[in-house]
């Protein structure tokens, strides 16, 4: 199984998501009352819109794309190394360190990795853009806002891949119900210096 390491914005209680351009600005009491997932604690996830990528690639720079990950055609905003993104990250005091795995073929609750907890299962559309559990408005058709734990993710790998299978069968004309699975991990430490341990 392959690791590799993303930075992301926080979104949490009492935060505002915005965009590093300021196009775009969202209160988390707005964004719980458009999901209706109100038992949320923080939103973790992989979705390009609401946690921010805060690694800043040059992709001029051939040396800088040793560590970019593809999937495909599609860059992922995943990176190879966990040395690489704590350099790129640019100036910013506050955020997630995630470990990730595309497609894992086994349950991901007990690999264990050195000050990282495994945090859940997230399902990205194949352009590793959209999430189909936190940003498309909840397909009622297949799982409930209850399936999710407190941070928007799966946190039971067989559940995880029947809602993934479920969902593009009742969403066959969904682009963003045809998903990619991707097991995260945060990082205990770095980025934040009082956070809750997972539930």
């Amino acid at each position: 199984m392959t690791i590799n390491y993303t930075a992301r914005s926080i979104f949490s209680k009492g935060s505002k998501f915005s965009k590093s351009s300021g196009a775009i600005e969202l209160s988390w009491d707005k964004y719980i009352a458009w999901s209706k997932l109100t038992h949320l604690t923080e939103l973790i996830t992989l979705d390009r819109m609401y946690d921010e990528d805060l690694v800043v690639p040059d992709y001029k720079n051939a040396e800088d794309w040793n560590y970019i990950v593809d999937h495909g055609i599609y860059l992922t905003d995943l990176y190879t190394t966990q040395d690489y993104v704590l350099r790129k990250v640019g100036p910013v005091k506050k955020f997630n360190l995630l470990a990730a795995a595309i497609e894992p073929k086994e349950d991901c609750k007990s690999v264990l990795m050195e000050d990282f907890e495994f945090v859940g299962y997230e399902l990205l559309d194949q352009s590793f853009s959209i999430s189909a559990l936190t940003n498309c408005g909840g397909f009622n058709n297949t799982f409930k806002a209850t399936d999710l734990n407190r941070f928007g993710l799966i946190t039971d790998f067989a559940q995880a891949l029947d809602i993934r299978r479920r969902l593009l069968e009742n969403n066959l004309e969904e682009y963003h119900a045809d998903t990619i699975l991707i097991a995260v991990w945060r990082h205990k430490t770095y980025g934040q210096q009082c956070r809750n341990k997972v539930e």
